[in-house]
């Protein structure tokens, strides 16, 4: 059993109803994976570019590396950042540390310096795990200047050629497919991996996730979406993402016996065309990218006609672009609405047209306790607007060695404050319309505002910063910094943004737009008033 400082547990009368109910069925997320494996051995798991994988031969894939991780040294209760593109090596990383107990971070690829760094940090990570063959950014370079901030890595794996290889520090990870080792040392009440929030102050917190809980997440979803050996998933968004990867995702596909499609570009001339190919049956976009496939679908050459069900989440979805979406697409439409902390909400494939237009649906699991909250911590009147606050059988009681953040996170019941205003049905649907917390979701990617501000401070000419959040008819929202400069400062939005990206800062981190103030509005309290700075720039 994984300790207390590792990850906060459900109180037991909890998680004994959790068992008695079936959702917890104390099997790993490996064995759930095992399982497929040896019901559907000879199927197709994966499709990456030009290769291929049938369930056997991921399977032999995963306990090879299995055995390297452990030929390195790393053994259970390690921690690692796994940090891959949307490819296959990607599951079989992530499979192979799991069966071991050893728990992989899981770091997106647009992620950079300032929050690798904290990762490998803040979990004491012994190993880092790249993809060097990635041609669109030197991850390499990355991991060397990760090497030279932490003090706890001891491997540094890449996925590339042996001669590749830029630092003789670094182990190729083709070097660790060794002869199979298929004993699992993991079990299912312990801690499994970490997700990353998206955070409201600095860099993401670490968000720890059981075998238990996240494997009750993924079966479920399956129920509600109704994968099975039948769904090819096409996996457009980046791989270790939450909704990807759980929602159903791939683990869904996988333990249904389905196929996984990869991409590293989920624009439509390179989507449109694996959809043909593939006879891709599913998929999960974020708004922006639905709203590009809606733009381009009607004048495709590509045939798009085994696309049944496409998912939109990570952002609201208008209900203008909602309605459209079907017709434009020739495929039913599912809203998804969660969080890498727990709770995730589906419209149903069955519910009325209006229904999956309007609301960002309702949970996974009867047993998924909602409440929608005012300022005082009361309950509001049905239809009306408030604070969401959830707790149950998938959703985290508190972040990785957070006691301060996690006093502010959750509430004493253990209700998790998820900083989303909402509205709930009449017949339990919820409907987004905002966020207390002071985050941008920048299509999909959450940017904490406090991180980016408290790096424009840094800057020599930077005298007061603000991130705001602007409406963007696109993105959904976009990112504008409101600076006063220093007197005589030479300072200007191309010199600000370099400044940002030296720093480390990942680019969808760094504002979309730079406006130059005298003073920042403020609070009676002295705080700066982000309300009126909204207002002011609604309009950008």
């Amino acid at each position: 059993m994984a300790s207390n400082s590792d990850f906060t547990p459900w109180p037991a009368a909890l998680a004994e109803q959790y068992r008695s109910l079936g959702y917890w069925q104390d099997q790993t997320l490996f064995d759930h994976l095992q399982q497929a494996v040896s019901q559907f051995d000879s199927a197709t798991a994966i499709i990456c570019g030009e290769r291929q994988f049938s369930y056997q031969q991921m399977a032999e894939r995963i306990s090879q590396l299995a055995a390297g991780f452990v030929s390195l040294g790393l053994t259970k209760g390690d921690n690692v950042v796994l940090q891959m593109t949307n490819v296959a090596e990607f599951y079989f990383c992530y499979f192979a540390l799991l069966q071991k107990g050893i728990r992989p971070v899981l770091a997106l690829p647009a992620h950079r310096l300032s929050d690798i760094a904290y990762f490998c940090q803040h979990a004491k990570a012994k190993a880092y795990i790249i993809d060097g063959e990635q041609s669109g950014f030197d991850y390499q370079a990355l991991a060397k200047q990760v090497l030279a901030q932490t003090n706890t890595l001891q491997h540094l794996v890449v996925r590339c050629a042996r001669e590749h290889l830029q630092d003789a520090r670094f182990t190729a990870l083709a070097d660790l497919y060794q002869q199979p080792d298929t004993q699992q040392t993991a079990t299912a009440a312990e801690l499994a991996f970490f997700q990353l929030s998206g955070g409201t102050t600095g860099t993401p917190k670490l968000i720890p996730r059981t075998h238990n809980d996240y494997a009750y997440s993924v079966i479920g979803s399956n129920e509600i979406c109704e994968f099975n050996q039948h769904t090819c998933y096409l996996c457009a968004l980046p791989a270790a993402h939450n909704f990807p990867l759980s929602s159903p995702g791939a683990l869904g596909v996988f333990f249904a016996g389905g196929t996984v499609v990869l991409t590293q570009d989920p624009t439509p001339k390179s989507a449109f065309k694996l959809i043909e190919a593939h006879q891709v049956t599913v998929s999960g976009l974020v708004p922006p990218l639905a709203l590009l496939w809606m733009e381009h679908a009607p004048s495709t050459q590509h045939d798009l006609s085994s696309l049944t069900l496409l998912q939109v989440g990570g952002a609201k979805l208008s209900e203008t672009a909602a309605k459209a979406l079907p017709t434009k697409l020739g495929c039913q439409l599912q809203q998804v609405f969660g969080m890498a902390e727990g709770l995730v909400n589906y419209t149903r494939l069955d519910d009325p047209i209006e229904v999956i237009i309007a609301t960002q649906g309702r949970p996974i699991s009867t047993h998924d306790q909602v409440k929608v909250v005012d300022e005082d911590g009361h309950p509001v009147a049905e239809g009306e607007e408030g604070f969401l606050l959830t707790q149950g059988p998938y959703t985290i009681r508190g972040y990785f060695q957070a006691p301060e953040h996690n006093q502010r996170a959750f509430d004493q019941q253990g209700f998790y404050r998820t900083g989303d205003i909402v509205k709930l049905t009449t017949d339990g649907n919820i409907i987004v319309t905002g966020r207390d917390k002071d985050q941008i979701n920048r299509g999909g990617e959450k940017i904490a505002a406090e991180e980016v501000e408290n790096q424009l401070l840094r800057h020599e000419g930077v005298h007061d910063a603000a991130l705001i959040a602007i409406p963007d008819s696109y993105l959904g929202e976009r990112s504008c910094a409101v600076i006063v400069k220093l007197a005589g400062a030479e300072v200007n939005p191309i010199k600000l943004k370099y400044f940002l990206r030296d720093s480390g800062l990942a680019d969808y981190k760094i504002p979309d737009l730079i406006k130059f103030v005298d003073a920042l509005p403020k609070t009676s309290v002295g705080k700066i008033n982000k309300k009126l700075l909204r207002e002011e720039y609604a309009q950008l």
